[in-house]
């Protein structure tokens, strides 16, 4: 089998070089890392990572424990944060915590046994002595999406207050004033802090926030379906129904096309998150769209910081409102001029 020292000999430079082009270095020339790449390429060099890994104390990989696998939302910030990773040189090892703490703590300690450099984790409702231990014991830990209160752990999450704010202000411009949401669990972050938002932009708006109108689910699509029916079974149903996440609001369109009721002319629906699969419903469906691709960028930089020892400040991104049909026609709206989106101007 080649050797390193035969791909240094093909490609003409040294030991060292071969290793920083093998670790990803920039600090080598896009000339000379095509040359040992042609050289690992016609040898059929495998680098030990094993064996690299006990020389440097290192395995080149990080874990990444994910709230549910099957949600949309969390399987594009899975392919973003792996893009990120392996442009920076690294693997990933993906566990899928279904949401529950236990199965959370099995990938933390499964991946920490596998003696990944770091943790990218969706942390699960509660603080589990485990990921506690993890904390005090210093290894280089970013929260993702979520956060929990009492650890200090940098967290990289999207803010979506503003824009559900935004989203509550056009459909009063839509004339609607009976709006219901179905909020996540309250013992995660996440859920919490879309219900606190809704109640806020409600008030900014001057709309009452009704008590029947407010749903509680658990970002799965039969919570949403179950609470589509409550709600639209109320001898005065709401305008709209909101679901705290695409899966929720899944659920929702489930219940509302089972009754044969007219989006949005009987009902209109709005989600939290924007999934690929809102634009081919009809009508689509307005959204509020995080961002997938810079939350995983931001998180795997945030991580590698950890690794190397630097200080990371958190991260939080601002989510946007897509304005699409399903809540009904949108007219040209004050301040929507110029904003590119699918139907109102905005991006």
């Amino acid at each position: 089998m080649a050797g390193v020292k035969d791909v240094a000999r093909l490609a003409g430079v040294s030991v060292a070089t071969v290793s920083r082009v093998l670790n990803d270095s920039a600090s080598v020339t896009d000339a000379t890392r095509a040359r040992v790449l042609a050289a690992v390429d016609e040898l059929g060099y495998r680098p030990n990572a094993v064996a690299r890994s006990l020389r440097t104390d290192t395995t080149r990989t990080i874990g990444l424990v994910i709230g549910d696998i099957l949600n949309p939302f969390f399987t594009e910030l899975a392919r973003a944060i792996e893009d990120q990773a392996r442009a920076s040189g690294y693997s990933v090892v993906i566990g899928n915590a279904d949401e529950r703490p236990e199965r959370q703590d099995h990938y933390v300690r499964t991946l920490l046994e596998q003696r990944v450099d770091g943790l990218l984790l969706c942390p699960t409702a509660e603080i589990t002595p485990l990921v506690r231990d993890v904390v005090s014991g210093g290894a280089p830990l970013v929260f993702l999406d979520r956060t929990l209160p009492g650890l200090d752990v940098p967290t990289v999450r999207a803010d979506g207050a503003a824009a559900i704010a935004e989203l509550v202000r056009h459909l009063a411009r839509l004339g609607h004033r009976r709006i219901a949401f179905v909020s996540g669990p309250a013992l995660l972050s996440t859920g919490r802090e879309r219900t606190e938002a809704f109640k806020a932009a409600m008030e900014a708006a001057g709309l009452a926030v009704r008590p029947e109108y407010l749903e509680a689910g658990d970002f799965q699509a039969a919570s949403g379906r179950a609470a589509a029916a409550r709600l639209l079974d109320l001898p005065e149903p709401p305008e709209v129904v909101f679901a705290g996440d695409n899966l929720m609001a899944l659920g929702a369109l489930d219940e509302i096309r089972a009754r044969r009721l007219r989006i949005p002319a009987d009902v209109g629906i709005a989600s939290y998150d924007d999934v690929p699969w809102f634009t081919h419903v009809d009508p689509p469906v307005t959204a509020i769209g995080q961002p997938v691709q810079e939350l995983g960028r931001r998180a795997v930089r945030a991580l590698l910081e950890r690794i190397e020892g630097r200080p990371v400040e958190p991260a939080v991104l601002d989510a946007r409102l897509v304005v699409r049909r399903s809540c009904g026609e949108p007219a040209d709206e004050p301040g929507d001029e110029g904003n590119g989106s699918e139907g109102s101007g905005r991006p």
